[in-house]
């Protein structure tokens, strides 16, 4: 009898336990699987890296999506995802359920950020479009440039001009990333890009440092209106600076003006002397002038085999190149004087 009693008392025990347990994974799917009201309805969480499992769920409550700490946790283990959660900026909407949240960090589904920089673009302008980035963290406002350089390690920040030393192109980021990492991925691209070009140079070329090839390219980048016309543009100014003849390109002089240049180049801006005016001053520049893209700097250190040390513009974006001054003159009557 006592015997019976006790297996009694035990099965209802065990149907006691099943039930609480099966009551527990109902109650935890229902939450898992309850959209959340947001305030307000859209927002950003970031999740910091080499967060634990813990403070993942406390930086999502502090950034406004409030999951409950231990459940959160209990389904992150059940499901084995512990491990993968991933650092990162995160979007997140009203309506999403605990469930959701997690697979979003599960897969690192981050809000992804974009800066453009364009060939061409100088230092300054450069500056000016992260400055104007509401996605990032600017961290180097207030800082001159030569601070700047130095903050991301580069150092040309003895120079204090950071003209030419980052690679345009599109970065990536995760909101309020500190504009200092867009720069310094910028900078290191560039030096890349560069090292590549210069290990691949031809032979011959009047430049002693990859340096000078930099500042070669930023003018071709500026001096071109036809991609396919870039190697004749480098050969032109190569052969100006293999034979003593001052460059004389436009882009420089204007460069050197800085905001004095108001769309218009003078005569008079040509003989006015700056450390950029090379029509009065032999050899490159003391620095880039741009900010030059990967083709400038392939024309740069690989400029096509041809004697002429003169080209102007047909008008149509393209130009026509000649060996003799001569027929650089009869080239300018046709497409500049239009006799």
């Amino acid at each position: 009898m006592f015997r019976m009693s006790l297996l009694k008392k035990c099965l209802v025990a065990g149907t006691i336990v099943v039930a609480l347990a099966a009551a527990a994974i109902a109650g935890g799917y229902h939450w898992a699987n309850t959209p959340i009201s947001l305030t307000p309805p859209q927002l950003d969480v970031t999740v910091k890296p080499h967060s634990s499992l813990r403070s993942v769920t406390l930086q999502l409550n502090r950034g406004g999506v409030p999951v409950e700490p231990e459940l959160f946790v209990v389904m992150t283990r059940l499901l084995g995802l512990q491990s993968e959660l991933k650092s990162g900026n995160y979007e997140f909407k009203s309506g999403v359920t605990p469930y959701e949240v997690l697979q979003k960090i599960a897969r690192g589904d981050v809000n992804e950020y974009v800066a453009t920089i364009i060939e061409g673009w100088t230092f300054k302008r450069m500056r000016a479009e992260l400055d104007t980035n509401p996605a990032l963290t600017h961290d180097t406002a207030g800082m001159t440039d030569a601070q700047l350089l130095s903050a991301i390690g580069a150092p040309e920040a003895t120079l204090g001009n950071g003209e030419g030393l980052f690679f345009p192109d599109t970065y990536l980021f995760d909101k309020n990333t500190s504009d200092l990492d867009v720069y310094r991925r910028a900078y290191h691209l560039m030096r890349e890009r560069l090292d590549e070009a210069w290990m691949a140079r031809a032979p011959g070329l009047p430049y002693k440092t990859p340096y000078d090839a930099l500042t070669m390219a930023s003018i071709i980048e500026k001096e071109t209106g036809k991609a396919s016309d870039r190697p004749m543009v480098a050969a032109v100014f190569a052969n100006r600076l293999r034979v003593g003849m001052p460059l004389q390109t436009d882009p420089t002089v204007i460069y050197g003006m800085g905001d004095s240049y108001t769309g218009h180049l003078h005569k008079r801006d040509l003989l006015t002397d700056t450390p950029y005016n090379t029509y009065t001053r032999m050899g490159l520049p003391p620095t880039p002038i741009s900010l030059p893209g990967v083709a400038s700097l392939q024309a740069a250190l690989n400029p096509a085999q041809t004697t002429a040390l003169y080209f102007v513009s047909r008008g149509d974006g393209s130009s026509i190149f000649s060996d003799t001054l001569g027929d650089h003159n009869k080239a300018v009557d046709k497409y500049i004087r239009g006799q």
